[in-house]
């Protein structure tokens, strides 16, 4: 019987490459440890005031992190830096989906750095509601300002924060500033109820909005519109001049008939186009305008003093809303009680008082 002979194929394996005998393992464990290793907080410091931005970026991530030796390390940071965390110019820019906001941030931050601003950005990525992901892509988007020298942008996801702002935000502005960024820009996810966690920490509140979209002076977005220190219509190109020239108009009315801001600062309503590199300028000397005369009147420090308060009962009520839903025996009650409120044995206020006052006990617990 004759043997077939067998045929070789790609599919074959062979021998792959085997380490050298010389290779030391041990000093590719020390290698892996120092990587894993965090640099001691004077250095992260130090590190951040000269304005490195490895030391800068790993300390926002440990800003995010909830992982609490990381938190713990991540505070002591900030409290180094925060001293020298005041010179800077704090920009929220918001606006719908498609509005074109990082095109804006992008023409306007390396405007900023051609005329030698730091410029910093913080933008949020929206996450996602089902599997928490986040796509993070605005350092894809913005691909002249990310190669800017003077410039940095750090894209974060903005989870189930308050108006779509990432939770570690103000923390981010301390260290962005404590590296010599003067101008930092915060761009949202985009406009809702709760922009006000936007308002809260920004000097200037920009809102973008498109001619034509529908939405020109709908109630619904009274609040933004109350906010807003500019109004800018971007895409005032093309075809679309025409209809940008008559949004600017319907906006500039509809301002005038809401009473004056406690910073007596009227606010503009402008056209640009980010696309085309159009009115940039324009945008930049309305903001230079309104930090000059706040700054006049003293409105500027006041504004930031109210931020602070803002934010330290912001911290306050999370803490207690976390300490107060993570407590084991609440959490078990919270489901017993929710099931006597569904099976209408209780209301719901009454339910609430019920935990509530647990809760207040839980040292006898």
């Amino acid at each position: 019987m004759v043997k077939k002979k067998k045929h070789s194929t790609a599919l074959n394996e062979i021998d792959g490459i085997h380490q050298p005998s010389s290779t030391n393992s041990s000093s590719i464990k020390k290698i892996k440890l120092k990587r894993s290793e965090l640099p001691t907080t004077k250095n992260f410091v130090e590190q951040i005031l000269t304005g490195n931005r490895s030391y800068l970026s790993r300390a926002i991530t440990l800003v995010e992190s909830t992982n609490l030796k990381h938190q713990q390390k991540a505070s002591k940071i900030i409290n180094g830096c925060l001293p020298h965390a005041k010179n800077s110019i704090r920009i929220g820019v918001t606006g719908v989906p498609g509005v074109g906001k990082s095109t804006f941030i992008e023409v306007f931050g390396t405007y900023l750095t051609s005329l030698g601003k730091k410029v910093a950005v913080l933008a949020v990525d929206p996450s996602s509601s089902v599997n928490r992901g986040s796509i993070l892509g605005d350092k894809t988007r913005m691909e002249r300002l990310v190669k800017d020298k003077n410039a940095f942008i750090r894209p974060s996801p903005s989870g189930e924060s308050l108006g779509g702002v990432a939770k570690k935000t103000r923390e981010a502005i301390i260290l962005c500033e404590a590296a010599g960024f003067d101008t930092i820009l915060i761009e949202t996810v985009g406009v809702g109820q709760s922009e006000t966690a936007v308002h809260s920490m920004v000097d200037f509140f920009l809102l973008l909005k498109l001619a034509g979209a529908g939405d020109e002076l709908q109630g619904i977005k009274r609040g933004i519109i109350e906010m807003a220190d500019a109004i800018v219509i971007n895409k005032a190109d093309g075809d679309n001049i025409k209809a940008a020239k008559l949004a600017k108009v319907e906006f500039a009315r509809a301002l005038h008939l809401y009473p004056l801001k406690e910073s007596t600062w009227q606010p503009k309503v402008m056209t640009c186009s980010a696309q085309h590199n159009e009115n940039i300028n324009q945008v930049w000397k309305t903001i230079e305008d309104y930090i000059r005369i706040t700054q006049e009147t003293d409105y500027f420090n006041r504004r930031r003093k109210e931020q602070n308060k803002f934010w330290l009962l912001e911290t306050i009520n999370q803490h207690l809303k976390d300490a107060f839903y993570t407590h084991p025996v609440i959490k078990k009650e919270f489901e017993m009680q929710l099931e006597k409120v569904n099976d209408l044995e209780i209301t719901p206020f009454d339910a609430a008082e019920y935990l509530l006052k647990l809760h207040d006990e839980k040292d006898k617990i």
